[in-house]
């Protein structure tokens, strides 16, 4: 039997003529059994536009954060394999698939997309300053952390639902740190992790800031070093979570999120 897939979408102020074509291509090459769009503190003429798509619309009415919106969206997916794919379409349809297909064909506990890879296919890269500021990231985090992948941060991933099951109350970052934390989490545990090269475009309009992210990002990697440390049962780790206040988890965060509301779209 065909394992399903559901697809989640984080998007916050997106370029709406490029989600739509890009949600139109994934439902063609990726088949998703659901394509949820967690959409973060919209416009109503953005809402209005989206509601046409053959997609589900979980609207919020603040900015919750990439990991807390991609949260979200997998815990109210019911599918074998759960995925996500950044709004900005930086990532080639094909590639989504491909990485998909790692773990809808049981390759892969989790898939991790890269644009790092040396097989990856760049075309247009970010600006300097943000692509240094990328590989300096990736540098320390296969030094500091146990799993070595070239790129923690690329906007698709997938991972079987019982991986996520195990793992997803574990998790504690909401923005964009949430990657690099599920995979580290995710190697503590045991599951296999495949990285995936994909081809791949910069997006000129993305909201991401090079610096603040930067620093954010620095933040949630000694954070995941730790919890990952504590979920392998390091005695160490086990003796730091002692003396330091326990971190609010996503799911915590999310169970008192106010407002939240589903828009069906032409599914």
């Amino acid at each position: 039997m065909s394992r399903t897939v559901g697809l989640v979408i984080p998007a916050f102020r997106p370029s709406l003529d490029v989600l739509r074509s890009y949600v139109l291509d994934l439902e063609d090459r990726v088949a998703p059994e659901t394509i949820l769009i967690e959409l973060d503190d919209p416009r109503p003429e953005t809402l209005e536009a989206l509601t046409a798509l053959p997609a589900t619309v979980n609207v919020a009415p603040h900015r919750r954060g990439k990991g807390a919106a991609i949260t979200a969206g997998f815990c109210a997916l019911e599918t074998d394999v759960l995925a996500f794919v950044d709004a900005d379409g930086a990532t080639a349809v094909e590639s989504v698939g491909d990485v998909v297909d790692r773990v809808r064909d049981g390759r892969a506990d989790l898939a991790v997309g890269s644009r790092r890879h040396p097989d990856a296919d760049v075309h247009h890269s970010q600006s300097a300053r943000r692509e240094r500021l990328g590989d300096a990231f990736a540098w320390i985090a296969r030094r500091l952390l146990a799993v070595s992948v070239w790129d923690y941060q690329c906007g698709v991933k997938a991972i079987d639902r019982t991986a996520w099951t195990e793992l997803a109350p574990s998790l504690c970052e909401s923005g964009f740190a949430w990657d690099v934390e599920l995979i580290a989490l995710a190697d503590a545990l045991g599951y296999r992790i495949e990285e995936v090269p994909v081809t791949w475009a910069d997006a000129p309009d993305s909201t991401v800031s090079s610096v603040g992210t930067t620093l954010e990002l620095a933040g949630g990697l000694l954070e995941a070093h730790h919890r990952a440390g504590r979920l392998r049962g390091d005695r160490l780790h086990e003796s730091i979570a002692t003396r330091i206040p326990q971190a609010t988890t996503v799911l915590e965060t999310l169970e008192r999120e106010p407002g939240r509301r589903f828009v069906p779209g032409d599914e």
